[in-house]
């Protein structure tokens, strides 16, 4: 291409722009792997390299409280492009997503799915499926996703929702969000439900990563500034990123609350025999005809995961049986080693629970590594009490279970006395 032609981008707003609003505007720019980092701008179907014979994704993003372009375009685009040849549309409404006043923002969601619309009616003149289609919609840009498919009559192939607009939308009827009936198969992550997210299921299959309230890794409160708002919201679109580098697969157990999965009451995969449990993100659809069978009830799906890349949580239950006289809450952090001495620290420890004389507790317990062989196993147990004698918790079985690898030998240990807050290691042997 020639070096004087300057590349279509992403609109760049300010927070000026925010205060005085910014009237619609919709750029569609399409990127493809003859054009991988020099978008191509639409204005009809007429272009040198949308290839309507290739599977499309559209990108579109949310509400934009300063203006600024979206740090996770750029990747996102390069991502969906290694992983298939494919064209994707980055849909470009900063102008008119950009406001202070978030109902401005969302009063313009049918507009852009009206002029998705357009395009897409040209794209099939030009001979696309739309099984081949696939929107990607972050926040209000799920919605729009929702009202570009039922325009279509839910016959689009696919929409994920990533963490779908909660504000004005919570509460209203399917036709005015993003609800199942939208695309062939609609997947949805909840990160925020708490704040701009939307709590409810909205899909074929709800993902609910930590519960879909706080992210591990993010502000918990105010004080860390605009991060403290986008934090939670936006490691929906991180988690889908994550599943496109394909470094490790996020399962996820159907449960009907986050409480009972942490509880360790939600392990089970039979409801999708002979396939394992679904895996968060891109490759969801893999489970999609058993997903969408008239039969199948919605699913909401939770899962624990890391603060960081590849966010990825090994699970182990821990069943303890303890003999004491007494009765002790407390709480055990676990550190696991392998040969070579790498550890790693148990990430999601379950909340008190209660040990018993000769009563069997079932934990279940997240690592940020895994480990083929762990050499050693270092406990500490503590009731949180500073005051008073130091408790002695005597265990009389240990075992560990992995669940992220079931077929992996189980370890245990017998006959082990625990000092409180003491950390103490030892060489597990196999059950």
């Amino acid at each position: 291409s020639d070096p004087g032609k300057t590349c279509p981008a992403f609109t760049a707003l300010s927070i000026s722009n925010a205060l005085i609003g910014t009237d619609l505007k919709v750029k569609l720019l399409l990127y493809t792997r003859q054009n991988p980092n020099c978008a191509e701008e639409l204005d009809s179907a007429a272009s040198k390299h949308l290839d309507v014979t290739k599977k499309t994704t559209f990108i579109i993003h949310g509400y934009r409280l300063t203006g600024s372009i979206p740090v996770w375009i750029p990747d996102l685009v390069h991502l969906l492009l290694s992983v298939e040849d494919m064209n994707v549309i980055v849909v470009d409404w900063n102008q008119g997503a950009t406001t202070l006043i978030y109902s401005n923002a969302s009063r313009n969601c049918k507009k852009v799915a009206e002029i998705l619309k357009k395009l897409i009616d040209e794209m099939l003149v030009d001979g696309a499926s739309l099984d081949s289609l696939h929107m990607i919609g972050v926040s209000l840009g799920a919605h729009i996703s929702g009202f570009v498919g039922q325009m279509f009559d839910g016959t689009l192939g696919r929409i994920t929702g990533l963490d779908p607009a909660g504000p004005l939308y919570r509460g209203k009827p399917p036709s005015e969000r993003l609800d199942p009936t939208d695309a062939q198969f609609v997947d949805v992550i909840h990160s925020d439900t708490d704040g701009l997210g939307y709590t409810d299921a909205l899909g074929h299959i709800d993902f609910y990563p930590n519960g879909g309230t706080d992210q591990p890794g993010c502000p918990l409160t105010i004080f860390s500034g605009l991060q403290y708002f986008k934090c939670d919201h936006q490691r929906s679109v991180f988690l889908f990123m994550s599943s496109l580098k394909q470094s490790c697969n996020i399962t996820a157990y159907p449960c009907d609350s986050y409480r009972n999965y942490r509880n360790g009451k939600c392990t089970s995969c039979e409801t999708f025999w002979p396939m394992p449990c679904p895996i968060l993100g891109y490759y969801a659809h893999k489970w999609k005809s058993y997903l969408t069978q008239q039969s199948h009830p919605v699913t909401s799906m939770f899962f624990d995961t890391a603060d960081k890349e590849p966010f990825c949580i090994y699970h182990y239950f821990v069943d303890i049986i303890t003999w004491n006289k007494d009765t002790r809450r407390g709480t055990f952090s676990i550190v696991l080693a392998d040969e070579t001495g790498k550890k790693a620290e148990s990430k999601v420890n379950p909340e008190a629970a209660a040990f018993q004389q000769y009563n069997q507790i079932t934990l279940l317990i997240g690592f940020d590594q895994d480990f083929e062989n762990v050499e050693r196993i270092s406990l500490t147990f503590s009731t949180g009490s500073v005051i008073g004698p130091k408790f002695k918790l005597r265990i009389l079985q240990m075992r560990f279970r992995s669940l992220t690898n079931p077929e992996r030998p189980q370890l245990c240990r017998y006959d082990l006395v625990l000092m409180e807050n003491t950390k103490k290691t030892f060489k597990p042997i196999p059950c």
